[in-house]
């Protein structure tokens, strides 16, 4: 008899501890480059808190792929959580005697960066071991919900607690992160056999690179969700523009922008019914359609409102997308290289996500708001049509949809 998730206890100590560092790390993301605006008065400056944090989790995804799958991944989790609790206690500790630099921040945005590109394909690593193959999708889709949840309570908690006090938003980091290393040794990974032949770290992240390039369905979607990923971050910025140039205040943008979260909650929670009713292909190539044809209200939409709720729309389907592909990915790949594919997958996304408002930014320099989003959707109808007649993903997951059914 299958015990059911909210039963796993060592679902629910993984889940729980990360859902509350979820909401400290989001505080935090906030509060970074406020600090550093603080201290400067330059926001360029503060920008480099989350762009040391970016590009450290960009440089270290490689390699810490590989280092998971060589290392014991419950013990790399915790390394995680204990050096996280170590940088924020000193960065508290900094704010507090009013002593915080410029290069501190910065050492702490780092290590923040590490620590997450190390956590999470360790994590991903594990979730196979810890609930059955029936379960893993519905586990995957209240990850993704315990990310938006953590990310909308942490950002509105970031701001207020800043407002109160400069440390306040980092001390709440650091107690979650705490309570998460409490949670996680408890945590009992059941143990697997690997037998494998160590290697030079480079070359294990070469196998791990050959195996990612030779399977077409991870190829395949790996290829599909950057460019959408790259068009859609472009869009939400061409968007914002375009919702500023047209008179929307502050307050309005705001709310329009966490709609985004709102129907990336909303999706989550339904991610696993939607997945087991629509398919894996239906549950790829709905959100291309749907981002494809909410795209273009944009151009006509001229309440913020109005585009809060199209970016909610836009949203909601990407959790059963994820959940699908996420769940694929860690049933077909073997358990000692799947820090390695996580790893690789969190470099290849992630690299769009950054280049995205960059494309943004220039197609707002460049061209005039309509002509921004024409192009955008345009990139996004392409991708669309690929995703609609690529022959491997039509025939996405029907190997583990057969097994289902003999099983």
């Amino acid at each position: 008899m299958t015990v059911s998730l909210a039963r796993n206890r060592n679902y629910t100590l993984l889940w729980g501890g990360q859902a509350l560092a979820e909401v400290g790390f989001s505080a935090t993301v906030l509060a970074l480059p406020l600090l550093v605006y603080a201290v400067t008065g330059s926001w360029f400056v503060a920008g480099l808190a989350l762009t040391v944090d970016s590009a450290a989790q960009l440089l270290v995804g490689l390699p810490a792929g590989a280092l998971v799958d060589r290392w014991d991944r419950r013990r790399i989790m915790l390394c995680c959580e204990a050096a996280q609790v170590v940088a924020l206690a000193g960065l508290v500790a900094a704010v507090w005697f009013d002593s915080v630099t410029v290069p501190h921040v910065l050492a702490v945005a780092a290590v923040l960066g590490v620590c997450r590109a190390m956590f999470e394909p360790a994590e991903d690593a594990c979730l196979p071991r810890l609930v059955p193959e029936s379960q893993l999708a519905t586990a995957v889709a209240m990850n993704t919900a315990r990310s938006q949840l953590g990310q909308m309570g942490g950002t509105a908690l970031g701001g207020v607690l800043f407002g109160v006090a400069r440390w306040l938003p980092f001390l709440l980091d650091l107690v979650t992160h705490v309570l998460a290393f409490v949670a996680l040794l408890f945590l009992r990974v059941p143990p697997t056999e690997r037998v494998v032949e160590r290697q030079h770290l480079l070359r294990e992240i070469g196998a791990g690179l050959r195996w990612v390039w030779g399977r077409a369905e991870v190829r395949v979607t790996a290829l599909c969700a950057v460019v959408l990923n790259l068009f859609f971050t472009a869009f939400y910025l061409v968007v914002i523009g375009l919702a500023q140039g047209r008179g929307a205040s502050e307050a309005e943008i705001g709310v329009m922008a966490a709609m985004l979260g709102v129907g990336g909650v909303l999706g989550a929670l339904a991610a696993p019914r939607l997945h087991r009713s629509l398919g894996p292909f239906r549950s790829i190539a709905s959100v291309f359609w749907a981002l494809c044809l909410l795209t273009p209200l944009a151009l006509v939409l001229d309440s913020p409102y109005l585009l809060g709720g199209m970016f909610a729309l836009m949203t909601f389907l990407a959790p059963t997308a994820n959940t699908t592909i996420g769940t694929y990915q860690l049933l077909l790949t073997p358990d000692e290289l799947r820090g390695r594919m996580s790893g690789v997958m969190a470099v290849v996304v992630g690299t769009a996500g950054a280049i995205g408002p960059l494309v943004g930014g220039a197609l707002t320099e460049l061209l005039s708001a309509h002509a921004a989003v024409t192009a955008c959707a345009v990139g996004i109808f392409l991708i669309t049509v690929f995703v609609t007649v690529n022959p491997t993903l039509r025939g996405y997951g029907k190997d583990l949809i057969q097994e289902e059914e003999e099983a």
